[in-house]
């Protein structure tokens, strides 16, 4: 069994076809999504959603590059919906929350608040979290850190050998999707092919960042075997053995996807 441990199921892409998507995802061998919120907005869509297709999970969070709407009601709003949760088996973590530094125009200050803000309520609950590290890897560990949450994942890595060896160290797990399978990208492969198999997890950031053979194309869930391969064979691996491992590494990510499995 594979894991796309992050997929915006719910996003406008799919509307037209969200549950041939899903079904596509389910027949090539992917037995669960990961559905992160972005906003207080689609907190109960991707509840629903993951509820909806086989394999659906969710996790809740404000996203940084919706900090600019963001206000403190959002969070109370996460609360309610993170105590209305703890019961459901589908229910993974809190996300996808972080820091983006790539958007030049987000407020800083704003974004350190909502981040903060959720990483406490991660303690408070002892929930994992999905962290958008984009630019932000440095902040988003020392954050971690600073709230003692030892479990999730940085989503889309792409720091250096240093940076992922200490969000390694502590305690996270890495997500490698379509980016490792542009020869282009001579650093994610690197990390890709040299970072213990225990640190990676699959993910497809579905409808976005889609695999080199999609390129421009909307991104889908059912690329996650083919991106494990890649994965696989740049570290010169079999298939079954990158499947198995990554499904492990999401559980321990993750371990409230074990509920789900169960």
């Amino acid at each position: 069994m594979w894991i796309d441990t992050h997929c915006h199921l719910d996003a406008g892409e799919f509307d037209s076809d969200r549950e041939a998507v899903a079904q596509a995802a389910r027949d090539s061998g992917v037995g669960r999504i990961v559905i992160p919120a972005v906003a207080s907005w689609n907190f109960s869509t991707v509840r629903a959603l993951a509820h909806r297709i086989a394999g659906g999970t969710y996790a809740l969070g404000i996203h940084p590059l919706f900090t600019r709407d963001a206000r403190d009601a959002d969070l109370d709003a996460l609360r309610r919906e993170i105590e209305a949760s703890l019961d459901d088996p589908r229910f993974v973590g809190i996300g996808e929350i972080g820091l983006d530094y790539f958007v030049p125009d987000l407020d800083d200050a704003r974004q350190r608040h909502l981040y903060d803000a959720q990483l406490a309520l991660a303690r408070e609950f002892d929930l994992p979290v999905i962290c958008h590290v984009r630019k932000s890897q440095d902040l988003v560990l020392k954050g971690l850190r600073r709230y003692g949450i030892k479990c999730g994942i940085a989503h889309a890595f792409n720091g250096s050998f240093q940076q992922a060896g200490a969000f390694i160290d502590h305690g996270m797990r890495l997500g490698f999707g379509g980016n490792v399978t542009f020869e282009r990208s001579r650093q994610i492969r690197r990390l890709a092919t040299e970072l213990p198999l225990e640190a990676i997890v699959v993910e497809t950031d579905a409808p976005d960042i889609p695999p080199s053979w999609r390129y421009k194309q909307r991104n889908a869930p059912d690329q996650v075997p083919r991106i494990g391969a890649v994965i696989a064979e740049l570290r010169g691996i079999g298939i079954d053995a990158l499947a198995v491992g990554t499904t492990a590494n999401a559980h321990a990510a993750l371990p409230r996807l074990a509920l789900a499995c169960a």
